[in-house]
């Protein structure tokens, strides 16, 4: 008898039924959780012969799904991740014990919001001429979105719109100067923005989800020419005693560029007034008598100066006026003297915020020196006892009187964090007597504290231990940054982020991190997590470390059998191998001899 011819089986057409195929139509969201029933294979044996499943995947290919070898059943045991990996080869096969019929497929991942928007390029730093016309574009911030569709679609807006001098673009992320808004670097050298990227939301695992990133952009204003010189010490007198020498300094005056970005040179001349009297040097301001003071004609004199900036093309760009009244006087019977607001004072004080820009005048300080005498009785000195460098006074040689004005020297000394009171001795002495006589202000400066650094960790990374066996909730490692600053500005928070962070959290006031409540921790799956800590202060200023976790083993697993242990025929009296495996040991085999063990 001729023996019967046996068919291969073969799978089902996708389209017969919503449980029958080979997996070649199907996709899957992203989302998709681990354990979740995905689909049933299923195919038959034209002789009726019962049919086993099984799926294979190329070498080198990760194992996303485990497959009941005989209902079919396919079940996804590992995350998607349509970002990285968007088709996924599957090779299933249907057996009817003597035929195997195998078939590649594709199984699409499609997208889910599951991705947040990121700032590109950053940080933001953006220099902008002050003379920006309004609504001028001036940068041009850029997010991207991994996810598609609207989930990857990115709309831009400004925290704080209404007190914001700039507008952004929410579909290009450009960035403008607002409308009617114009900059000004001497009232405002620099202007924080938070910019906001929006995703366009989708689903995720079920709902709708929307996510945001912020970033800063750091405006810096650049100055340019447009504001005129200013004279300092304003109004200026001057005395001049009968017997003074010709070509005697008689006081000296001092004009700066109003324009501290990038000042010009300033030139000095006198218009009128001088009557051929007085002369000033063109580059410091200083004015002398060249004739006599005996010869001098007039008791006052009012003297008209320009102050002219002169750019580097030696142009004048700018100029300004001043008047000097000198009045010819005799005798020396009188020091120096200082004033404040209501009479002879000693003693100034002022309270100010650190770090002032330098060129800053100390504006809260009324101050007043004057010298009764005449001529060069009453010609002095005024200079800053105390630590140097820090401010300077202005003018530095007076006649007979003048306002007082303490400048900026060095506003990096000027730091809270260092001192909380600066104190000074002014002093003015006479320049041309015999007496020299002289007199003393003290000058007392309380400093205000302003957020000028950035919290700072004990160390750039992290390193930590925890046993896989640990409770959710277990400490990890406490890390911690200190701030300087007063008050809220010197309080930390703490913050964790990063791929690794997800099992665990950080007290947001102590640093210490611990692992989530519902956490488990297995070697054998991730031995090691690193991710980042954040250390913010109430600014927003912010400085971070790594941290590196590794999860020790400890001994949960029995020995197994191998896999591929096969059938044999066992001989009576014959020597038996039995080879374990214990997941515990990285390359550890146990031989069991069981030698001339008999089977009765």
């Amino acid at each position: 008898m001729r023996a019967q011819a046996n068919y291969a089986p073969y799978f089902f057409d996708n389209g017969a039924s919503s449980t029958n195929g080979n997996m070649a139509l199907l996709s899957l969201s992203e989302d998709t959780p681990v354990g979740t029933h995905v689909y049933t294979l299923n195919g038959t044996d034209p002789e009726g012969d019962p049919v086993t499943y099984g799926m294979t995947y190329e070498t080198g290919l990760r194992s996303y799904f485990a497959i009941d070898t005989n209902f079919g059943n396919v079940t996804l045991i590992e995350e998607l991740d349509r970002e990285k990996e968007d088709e996924i080869e599957v090779i299933v096969s249907i057996s009817d014990g003597l035929s195997t019929v195998a078939e590649k497929v594709r199984i699409l991942v499609t997208d889910a919001n599951d991705e947040s928007p990121e700032f590109i390029n950053t940080p933001y730093i953006v220099q902008v001429p002050e003379n920006t016309p309004s609504g001028s574009s001036i940068f041009k911030i850029e997010a991207v979105d991994k996810d598609t569709g609207s989930g990857g679609s990115i709309t831009y807006f400004l925290q704080n719109i209404r007190t914001n001098k700039f507008t952004i673009d929410r579909h290009s992320g450009v960035l403008r100067i607002k409308t009617g808004i114009t900059l000004d670097y001497e009232k405002s050298r620099t202007h924080f923005v938070t910019v906001v990227a929006k995703d366009g939301g989708g689903k995720l695992r079920g709902d709708n989800k929307v996510f945001s990133a912020t970033t800063t952009v750091t405006i810096n204003v650049e100055d340019v020419q447009d504001t005129p010189p200013m004279f300092i010490g304003t109004p200026y007198y001057g005395y001049v005693y009968e017997d003074t020498l010709a070509d005697s300094e008689v006081l000296t005056v001092i004009a700066l560029d109003g324009d501290r970005g990038k000042p010009n040179n300033i030139h000095y001349c006198l218009m009128n007034g001088d009557e051929g009297s007085f002369e000033i040097n063109n580059t410091t301001g200083a004015i002398s008598v060249i004739k006599n003071p005996s010869k001098l004609k007039k008791e006052v004199y009012e003297l008209k100066i320009q102050a002219s900036e002169i750019s580097l093309d030696g142009d004048v760009t700018a100029y300004a006026f001043a008047t000097v009244t000198i009045r010819v006087v005799d005798l020396n019977n009188h020091p120096p003297t200082f004033y404040g607001e209501n009479g002879p004072q000693n003693r100034f004080e002022l309270t100010m915020y650190e770090h002032p820009p330098e060129g800053e005048i100390l504006r809260g300080l009324k101050i007043t020196v004057n010298d009764s005498d005449q001529g060069a009785n009453a010609k002095f000195n005024l200079r800053l006892v105390g630590p140097g460098g820090i401010f300077r006074v202005v003018p530095q040689t007076v006649l007979n009187e003048a306002q007082v004005t303490i400048i900026v020297e060095n506003s990096a000394a000027i730091d809270y964090e260092r001192f909380q009171l600066l104190t000074f001795k002014l002093l003015a002495i006479e320049v041309n007597t015999p007496e020299k006589f002289s007199s003393t202000a003290d000058i007392v400066i309380r400093l205000l504290d302003t957020n000028d650094n950035v919290p700072k960790f004990s160390s750039d990374y992290y390193i930590a231990r925890i046993p896989e066996n640990s409770p959710g909730g277990s400490n990890v490692v406490a890390v911690t940054a200190t701030d300087p600053d007063s008050g809220l500005w010197g309080e930390v928070k703490y913050s964790i982020y990063g791929t690794g962070a997800d099992l665990f959290l950080i007290h947001p006031s102590t640093g210490i991190i611990y692992t989530q409540p519902w956490a488990t921790l297995d070697a054998e799956v991730t031995a090691k997590y690193n991710f980042y800590v954040k250390a913010e202060d109430t600014d927003g200023k912010y400085s971070l470390a790594e941290v590196f976790i590794t999860v020790l083993d400890v001994n949960d697993h029995s020995p197994e059998f191998n896999e591929n242990i096969q059938e044999k025929t066992m001989i009576i009296g014959s020597p038996v191998k039995i080879e374990v495996r214990n997941e515990m040991l990285s390359e550890t085999s146990v031989d069991a001899e069981l030698a001339q063990h008999q089977v009765l």
